[in-house]
């Protein structure tokens, strides 16, 4: 508004105020002053059958309340509310990620590694009140590792860390209908829930932006100052990514639509999962090294930090349920890691059967 008058100042620049006032209350979520994480529960699961205590991902289900925990050759399914065991989901090679599509009644779970000696790269179907299997669709990409499903086209896609790619599924014909090469090493992706897709790329230091109705590459954003980038979580409403490195270990908040880094923070080793409850505004990063990094979502373009929890050595993959706020972590008693080798100067600690554990966090 332009002031003609002095006479007219003070009432325009009330106006002034109030309007700029209601524009930041609405676009601004209210900053919690701490947000009193601390563990809740700790519940103690079985070996994994076979013996292989790998874990991976956690997915959850808000409205059927279940908790889904990758283990090994088995994913484990949670009572999200008095955490016990509802069902398992077993057979499987090496699980890594559970994807959900509760349009479709169905679950996809990505079940292969980069082992030498792995032979099995495919993603198992099942259906989501029984937890029967229903279907299986092999990749043939080597490190079948992180899933997703996107709405709009009602795929589901896989992100083949060794492979270099995304393996894309038809879920009603039970068949790959595209092979999208992504240059480069892939980690976790996320969805917008508007046809896009956007991936972490810790060789090439980027975030891939992927058009799911061509399946073509849009976009390719630096994530400097972070590198290596691992996790990843979206605010849709927003529009803003939210990605963890594991070297220069940073985590950004990124801009979904033009990919400029708005913030950036400093965390801890071994970041492996970003998870963001709407709700609240507050976002939640997850490291080997046991820590949880809380930070708040102030407004689309600042995030504060909230505050930092030690967790436990391992628990690097985590979840929140946005009707409790609660956070599930999954972790284990590890063995040292192996001696150092010309193909793996950095081996990390493996973990020992029988001491798999999710961790519940909440306020």
């Amino acid at each position: 508004m332009k002031l003609s008058s002095v006479g007219h100042s003070r009432t325009g620049l009330s106006f002034a105020f109030l309007a700029a006032c209601f524009l930041v209350g609405a676009s601004a979520r209210p900053n919690p002053a701490a947000a009193g994480y601390h563990l809740l529960k700790t519940i103690s699961l079985p070996a994994a059958p076979g013996g292989d205590e790998y874990f991976d991902y956690i997915s959850l289900d808000p409205d059927a309340r279940r908790v889904y925990v990758s283990h090994g050759t088995e994913v484990i399914v949670l009572n999200a509310d008095d955490y016990s065991v509802a069902g398992k989901i077993g057979g499987l090679s090496r699980c890594h990620g559970i994807a959900i599509a509760k349009d479709l009644g169905k679950g996809f779970i990505s079940d292969g590694d980069g082992r030498p000696s792995a032979t099995v790269q495919q993603v198992v179907i099942f259906d989501l009140k029984t937890l029967k299997v229903t279907g299986k669709v092999s990749t043939g990409q080597p490190d079948t590792d992180a899933i997703i499903y996107e709405p709009v086209t009602k795929h589901v896609y896989t992100f083949n860390g060794d492979s270099r790619n995304s393996t894309v599924i038809d879920p009603e014909k039970q068949a790959v209908i595209a092979t999208i090469d992504l240059v480069g090493k892939v980690e976790y992706p996320a969805v917008d829930g508007k046809g896009m897709i956007y991936d972490n790329n810790p060789e090439k230091n980027d975030i891939v932006a992927i058009d799911a109705r061509t399946n073509t590459i849009k976009a390719r954003w630096p994530t400097a100052p972070e590198g290596q980038p691992t996790s990843m979580t979206m605010d849709a409403k927003t529009r803003r990514l939210f990605s963890g490195g594991r070297g220069p270990q940073f985590l950004i908040m990124m801009d979904a639509d033009n990919g400029k880094v708005l913030q950036s923070f400093p965390i801890s080793a071994g970041v492996d999962a970003n998870t963001f409850d709407p709700g609240t505004g507050l976002l939640f990063v997850s490291t080997r090294e046991g820590m949880l990094h809380i930070y708040h979502e102030d407004s689309p373009d600042k995030l504060s930090e909230v505050e930092s929890l030690k967790t436990e050595y391992g628990a690097k993959t985590s979840q929140v349920d946005p009707k409790t706020h609660r956070v599930f972590l999954s972790t284990s008693d590890f063995n040292p890691p192996a001696a150092p080798t010309e193909k793996q100067p950095h081996p990390l600690a493996t973990a020992k059967p029988g001491n798999f554990r999710i961790l519940v966090y909440g306020r």
